[in-house]
């Protein structure tokens, strides 16, 4: 893989600010990551769940002066805009679309040096009137920004060159991140099967939030039986195509894919076996991060 440093828009996804005196209090009883990171500075990745602890919204939750941003998908940003705001109550906060913001990412060797900030995890860099935030996840992942879009053409000025979401999708696919619905299926997605207990998206000791009860009983009682984990496509199959086993037994779930990669929701029990999905060959790769247990 071409490890120049890189950068791109991300025009799939969007900012939402969160301003008030309660903004951290407000969102420490809705997700599943620890705000009182936010407020010390940190960026963090986090989850809206249903009641029930199922997936709903994905998104980075960044401190930017007064404000806390959210990046989450701009496809359903209204929704999750929609069901933060039925749990403000009285709580002085207010969430609004930051359209003025341009969300992207750096990748790359020396990424993080060009951008004049620190390759560490979560690690938050004003940059003009805007933010960068190394990904929270993994450091390999690059820095993430939220900047005014006469900034962004900038970038290229401090060595990094112009890519495409689609290239930085192949660098996901091979780190086996997941991207919001794309790879977690709404109202269905555990946060342990899709790698939020070791990307560092949850926090077991932050007290309660909405859908900690079936998150922290899938952690304690090791109930995962399936894994979203990079694989390799020797053929043409699109996501959403189920994965079979040699024997055609079912072993999972194609997600998000191009050009011969992408990330699968593979049961944990076919695992190292020959896998298809409609007549293409699917082998799976484990990330360095991922941990399977016994």
């Amino acid at each position: 893989m071409d490890r120049n440093p890189s950068f791109t828009p991300l025009p799939h996804r969007a900012l939402i600010i969160v301003r008030g005196d309660d903004r951290i209090s407000f969102l420490q009883g809705l997700v599943s990551n620890d705000m009182l990171k936010v407020q010390a500075g940190e960026a963090v990745w986090a989850a809206f769940l249903t009641a029930q602890g199922k997936f709903l919204h994905e998104f980075f939750a960044v401190p930017h002066g007064d404000a806390v941003l959210l990046e989450c998908e701009r496809a359903r940003r209204d929704d999750l805009v929609t069901r933060l705001s039925r749990y403000k109550l009285r709580a002085k906060v207010t969430l609004a679309v930051a359209d003025t913001f341009v969300p992207g990412v750096a990748w790359g060797d020396g990424a993080a040096a060009a951008l004049k900030t620190s390759a560490t995890p979560g690690h938050v860099t004003v940059h003009g009137t805007g933010v960068l935030y190394t990904d929270p996840r993994l450091a390999g992942a690059g820095v993430r920004w939220a900047l005014p879009a006469d900034q962004v053409d900038g970038l290229a000025k401090l060595g990094l060159t112009r890519a495409t979401p689609e290239a930085f999708d192949t660098l996901r696919f091979d780190l086996g991140l997941p991207d919001g619905s794309r790879d977690m299926e709404i109202e269905k997605a555990l946060l342990l099967e899709n790698g939020f207990e070791e990307l560092h998206g949850v926090d077991f000791k932050k007290g309660c939030y909405i859908g900690q009860e079936l998150t922290a009983r899938t952690h304690y009682r090791a109930l995962i039986k399936k894994r979203l984990m990079p694989v390799d496509i020797t053929g043409s199959a699109p996501p959403g195509t189920p994965l079979t086993t040699a024997d055609g037994l079912e072993a999972g779930e194609l997600k998000s894919a191009a050009n011969g990669k992408g990330l699968a929701l593979v049961r944990l029990d076919k695992i190292g076996g020959e896998l298809h999905a409609d007549g293409s060959r699917v082998s799976v790769r484990k990330p360095d991060w991922l941990k399977l247990g016994e």
